[in-house]
């Protein structure tokens, strides 16, 4: 007498089984995507934050100020003369203005809304100088004074306006919360700065260092 065959179906269906498992694993790889850990595709990565930005940067950009400053009283002449000409030897390009870096001494007169009068020695009667002093820091004119902060290393227009936010916030925790800037009239004041070149006859200095005479 014949030992009767082993039935085929349990065999059958371990090889399904097998199959399915392969088009299933094929799938997944195929839905997968591998992701570079802090590439932009990466959504661990930390959102952009200004207020870390700026803290990094603004050191740098306070010793690039300092370095490069040109006195008031050279600079009050030579932008009169020749506004593009001074703009050129002093300043960095920007698409609104050049930023000038900037030192002067100067005595601050009337404040309004956290922005100071100066009169400073050698400068032109006619050139009307300004320092702000705070709460509120506004402008980009820090993040733009060294040319190499630009647009696109930047997602978008808000991060790149929020980085000059954040620059500025820097500068006024590093530079002038240690001052008592509601006080400053009458006072001298030796500053560094920039101010943005619009109208020669019209300054307004944005400070990374002042010291209270």
């Amino acid at each position: 007498m014949s030992t009767p065959k082993a039935p085929a179906a349990p065999r059958r269906s371990l090889t399904i089984a097998i199959g399915l498992g392969v088009v299933v694993l094929a799938a997944i790889a195929l839905d997968t995507k591998v992701v570079r850990i802090g590439s932009s595709a990466d959504v661990g990565q930390e959102a952009f934050s200004p207020d870390r930005f700026g803290e990094k940067e603004f050191p740098r950009i306070q010793a690039f100020v300092v370095e490069h400053a040109v006195n008031a009283a050279t600079f009050g002449p030579a932008v009169m003369a020749d506004k593009n000409a001074a703009a050129k030897q002093y300043g960095t390009a920007s698409s609104t203005g050049a930023i000038i870096p900037i030192r002067l001494t100067a005595v601050a007169g009337e404040a309004k809304s956290g922005v100071y009068e100066l009169k400073a020695d050698g400068v032109p009667a006619d050139i009307h100088i300004r320092v702000q002093a705070g709460p509120a820091i506004n402008g980009t004119d820090l993040r733009d004074a060294t040319g190499d902060i630009v647009f696109g290393k930047f997602k978008n227009q808000i991060e790149y306006q929020d980085a000059g936010s954040g620059i500025n916030r820097a500068m006024k925790k590093a530079t002038l919360d240690a001052i008592d800037t509601a006080g400053l009239s009458g006072k001298t004041l030796e500053i560094f700065g920039v101010f943005r070149l619009i109208n020669p006859k019209n300054w307004l200095i944005t400070p990374v260092k002042v010291t209270v005479k």
